[in-house]
């Protein structure tokens, strides 16, 4: 018998590894599934003996993903995410309302064709969509203007990891610049910790730079860059062609990367937006970034 088949790769097993990589930590994570921890650490034990692989490190405070694990993850959550659409076939259609925060930057790849696509599959659902800054999404899930929404953090996710995304410094394909004079720099105008981001950099750094556009439009940030008038800071999935990750001799300082993770209201339709999360974790797989 072949090593696969004497796996059985069921989705409970696939469960406690994501909980157990979103959570960060057993007793979370046992919380989450009102598991035991024994119980999960059996699981997780069964899981990778079977694949042959180490998918955690411990430390003391909890648990990080290994390379192994960091692989499987976007697989374990594509598999599961199937399964729940598979069982969501044969039962009643949704019906009501859900109201949904994504970032800004997601606009392209998570709005035209995710939740575009969701709403296809689901024409009984009335679906509100907030695009903007993620920073006062916690709030709006707090006091109900929002049912589900992807929070950025540079911290690690203290709720649902979706996925962990690599900021850039970007600049325009025929970009040039002196590196003796001071770094043009086009930056969002939100007082966010992203927006500030650049700048807090390039001064702990003692780097001269010039703020030479800004604006609260993270479009129009991005239309600045492409058209060559500055250097600025993008999440992975928002660069576009035209644009190229800033050339190595610039020096430029090294940038934290972000967590995006899931907020959900707990007064929110649990089918509802258990179904909102699962697209956007298989749509988030599938439209990887490949920068």
């Amino acid at each position: 018998m072949k090593k696969i088949e004497q796996l059985a790769l069921n989705s409970d097993l696939l469960r406690a590894f994501v909980t157990i990589a979103e959570q960060g930590h057993l007793t979370l994570a046992s919380e989450r599934l009102n598991r035991t921890q024994s119980a999960l650490s059996v699981q997780l034990k069964k899981l990778e003996t079977g694949l042959n692989a180490i998918l955690f490190e411990r430390h003391p405070k909890g648990m990080k993903l290994t390379p192994d694990g960091e692989k499987l993850l976007p697989i374990a959550h594509g598999i599961l995410a199937d399964l729940y659409r598979a069982q969501s076939l044969f039962e009643h259609p949704l019906r009501g309302k859900v109201r949904v925060g994504i970032p800004d930057h997601y606009d392209d790849m998570v709005f035209e064709k995710v939740l575009a696509d969701f709403g296809r599959s689901y024409p009984l659902l009335d679906m509100f969509v907030q695009s903007g800054c993620s920073a006062g999404f916690p709030a709006a899930i707090e006091d109900g203007r929002l049912d589900v929404a992807v929070v950025a953090t540079p911290e690690p996710a203290r709720h649902d990891l979706l996925e962990i995304e690599a900021n850039l410094w970007v600049e325009s394909e025929t970009f040039d610049c002196d590196p003796g004079e001071p770094v043009p720099l086009a930056v969002l105008d939100r007082g966010c910790w992203w927006s500030r981001l650049p700048v807090v950099l390039l001064s702990k750094q003692e780097r001269a730079f010039n703020v030479k556009f800004k604006s609260e439009s993270f479009s129009n940030l991005r239309c600045a860059i492409r058209a060559g008038l500055a250097v600025g800071v993008l999440p992975a999935r928002a660069v576009q062609s035209g644009m190229r990750v800033a050339r190595t001799e610039r020096d430029l300082p090294k940038l934290p990367a972000m967590t995006q993770s899931l907020m959900v209201s707990p007064d929110a339709p649990r089918e509802i937006t258990g179904a909102i999360v699962a697209a956007l974790k298989q749509g988030l797989v599938e439209n990887s970034s490949g920068v």
